[in-house]
């Protein structure tokens, strides 16, 4: 192997893992005029990164909910255990302009409390 692949490859490698990390932080595939509210039923949640995800039955389907990372929900007072199946909540954000069923959460309330999650 000549001294330049191994530096190709590495920046390639490079390449590749930026590039999930860039398009991720892009709010842009929202309508950020077109506030919604939707009170359901958790039907999932997933408390993953590095977004924390729930599937809601709402207005007759189901909505994919984009949330706040795992880390701000928990510094905020939503930890990992305080939302289940079953449960119902209210979100407060923007619809995906690409998927009809996605939403971006802003805030989240839960039985007692309501969380500002950007």
């Amino acid at each position: 192997m000549t001294p330049a692949r191994p530096l190709a490859l590495a920046a390639l490698l490079s390449a590749s893992l930026a590039w999930p990390a860039a398009a991720h932080h892009g709010w842009g595939g929202y309508e950020s005029d077109k506030e919604m509210t939707l009170t359901g039923t958790v039907q999932q949640i997933a408390f993953n990164n590095p977004h924390a995800m729930l599937n809601l039955q709402a207005d007759g389907k189901v909505w994919h909910v984009v949330l706040a990372p795992p880390s701000r929900m928990s510094t905020r007072g939503l930890p990992a255990d305080s939302i289940k199946p079953g449960q119902t909540v209210t979100v407060v954000g923007y619809p995906a302009k690409s998927d009809p069923a996605e939403l971006r959460a802003e805030r989240i309330t839960t039985a007692d409390k309501t969380i500002e999650l950007r």
